[in-house]
């Protein structure tokens, strides 16, 4: 235990000088139509420790939340995947980028003034950017959150629910607020057999979100897609949308620069 406290103190000191010292990376993951066509990418950050190697976000990102460094990285986050949005825009104009947001940071005062100037300065267009939040942050009474997220989508900025169904899973906030789309977590999609004994039990769940997602008017994409069989199923039931292994696994932004090309169809991998 005092090992793991010791580890714990040592990255939040090392994290609060992991921006100035380029230590953090953006690597980019596809984002594609049911057809393969790509329409955009997810941005996923990186830290690359000098002595500990690559450490993943889940270790990391809640000692930033512990120690108030959120903010400041979630904020470099946003500004390098706009940028990073608008250089590919060039060769493919309707390019799409999305961004995952914490809890802290959409408690910030002037969250949505900060997103907007960095979206400004970027110079994209608002609808280009997505944010994804957890069901977690849209649970309960919070006018707080309802006045953001209202401002966010008045503005043009489009609100995605991510993981969706591992959460609260409470369908009020699905009438309550102007969503514009769900990610299905990836461990509905992950079991996907449909010739397996026990399918139709495993694939009720994707179905029964399409049909929820097709009567509010909402779009789904579905993560965690490594397999054609996969496809072929999320295609048949109407899933617009697709993210994972079988289109391209996140990489940094140089390698994929031959993507972006206009009608690009990313293949399996």
């Amino acid at each position: 235990m005092n090992a793991m406290t010791r580890e714990r103190v040592d990255l939040a000191a090392d994290l609060r000088y992991a921006i100035e010292r380029k230590q953090f990376e953006l690597h980019y993951q596809p984002q594609v139509r049911a057809d393969g066509s790509l329409f955009g990418f997810e941005a996923l950050l990186r830290w690359r420790h000098p002595s500990h190697g690559s450490i993943p976000p889940a270790k990391f990102v809640p000692i930033a939340e512990e120690a108030g460094l959120i903010q400041e990285i979630g904020h470099w986050v946003l500004d390098t995947a706009c940028r990073q949005c608008k250089i590919w825009q060039r060769d493919k104009p309707d390019l799409r980028m999305a961004v995952n947001v914490s809890a802290m940071q959409l408690n910030q005062e002037h969250f949505v003034d900060q997103v907007l100037t960095v979206v400004n300065r970027a110079g994209i267009s608002p609808d280009s950017l997505e944010l994804e939040l957890t069901e977690s942050l849209l649970v309960g009474d919070n006018e707080d959150v309802t006045r953001k997220l209202y401002a966010l989508r008045d503005a043009g900025i489009r609100i995605a629910i991510d993981d969706f169904g591992t959460g609260y899973s409470s369908l009020a906030y699905l009438q309550q607020l102007h969503i514009d789309s769900l990610k299905i977590d990836r461990s509905f999609v992950s079991n996907v057999d449909c010739f397996a004994p026990g399918a139709s039990s495993r694939t009720a769940i994707l179905r029964a979100i399409m049909s929820l997602a097709l009567e509010l008017n909402l779009t789904v994409t579905a993560e965690g897609v490594e397999t054609a069989e996969q496809h072929r199923f999320l295609q048949i039931i109407g899933c617009q949308q697709l993210q994972g292994y079988y289109f391209g696994k996140p990489q940094p932004a140089a390698p994929i620069e031959n993507l972006i090309q206009p009608a690009a169809a990313v293949t399996a991998m």
